[in-house]
């Protein structure tokens, strides 16, 4: 004989007698047994018809409260986990009583939110600093800045540094790439963004191929680079693309700190401020001017070696400065 399939017992409380016979009760009576666990089938309705309202279930006996239906295992392991690997989105700020004006976000800055973001979000950034004895190539500036006075030509100290870390990379070609998920771009030459401050953000103008420029080409180039980009008048091929960066907040007084690589470069190096520190020259302590400069290399592309070779040829090249005008 066929087995039957037992029909599941409906409790008296969902809107039904044992026996199969409706219970008339208003919407919220219904509402209100089922929060109490009240059975319906044994209370009398006062309303039309004998329907039950909110005021019979006054007084009525309470009974166990019907459980609430069981969600689903698999949907909060999924949405626990989305919410787990879901960056937090920024949102509207609290107000917390304290006075304050809000300015509309420009163009300008969602996009260097959102590249900042990205960066450090996909880039795993490892860091290496070193601290540079500035003393040669403070001599060598001046040096040549009496000869290209004629010229209407002053290097900065950042002009150097561009020239410095250009041919660093030159001769460590493993730290002068981009990553591609499944690919990796070696360049040929050093094209490197120079991050300038303008009202409302920043952008980096590049100086290409910067190794094989002289640094009084640099010089040039930089100061009209950086008056277009202050004045707005910067074409996109004056500043997309580059194949590593440079910022200094060194004129700033910033003695050291880390910057946000700027995809899809792989390594971008943060120079401090030249000061007085005492220093080990020759076996023995004096006082030099000394910089700190660290690197920060995305280490799906550059490997921790590769990367402190870098900074070693970039510190050698800052301490003997006429590697950079041979």
């Amino acid at each position: 004989a066929p087995v039957s399939t037992p029909t599941p017992a409906v409790p008296a409380s969902a809107g039904t007698t044992a026996k199969g016979d409706r219970i008339k009760a208003s919407p919220l009576a219904k509402r209100l047994a089922a929060e109490r666990g009240i059975d319906l089938s044994a209370i009398s309705g006062t309303g039309p018809g004998g329907r039950i309202v909110k005021d019979d279930l006054d007084g009525a006996p309470a009974g166990a409260a019907a459980p609430a239906a069981a969600p689903s295992a698999a949907a909060p392991a999924a949405t626990a986990a989305a919410s787990a690997s879901a960056p937090a989105a920024a949102g509207p700020i609290p107000d917390f009583g304290i006075p304050h004006a809000d300015t509309k976000l420009s163009g300008m800055r969602k996009t260097i939110a959102r590249r900042l973001t990205q960066s450090m979000q996909e880039a795993p950034h490892i860091y290496l600093t070193v601290d540079i004895r500035l003393d040669a190539l403070l001599k060598l500036r001046g040096e040549l800045n009496a000869s290209l006075e004629s010229r209407g030509v002053k290097l900065s100290v950042n002009d150097m540094l561009i020239k410095a870390l250009a041919v660093a990379l030159e001769r460590v070609p493993a730290c002068n790439v981009s990553f591609g998920g499944d690919v990796m771009r070696q360049y040929s030459r050093a094209d490197i963004s120079v991050a300038v401050s303008i009202p409302g953000g920043l952008i980096t103008p590049i100086i290409t191929d910067a190794g094989g420029k002289s640094m009084s080409k640099i010089s040039t180039e930089m100061a009209e680079l950086a008056a277009k980009a202050k004045e707005g008048k910067l074409q996109p091929s004056e500043y997309q693309g580059g194949t590593a960066s440079i910022s200094n907040m060194g004129m700033m007084g910033i003695k050291q700190f880390t910057a946000v690589i700027n995809p899809p470069q792989a390594m971008i190096m943060a120079i401090g401020a030249g000061e007085k520190r005492p220093y080990v020259v020759d076996d023995a302590l004096a006082i030099a001017t000394v910089m700190s400069a660290t690197g920060s290399f995305d280490h799906r592309a550059i490997d921790g070696a590769d990367g402190a070779l870098l900074m070693k040829t970039f510190k050698e090249l800052v301490e003997s400065p006429l590697g950079l005008v041979a």
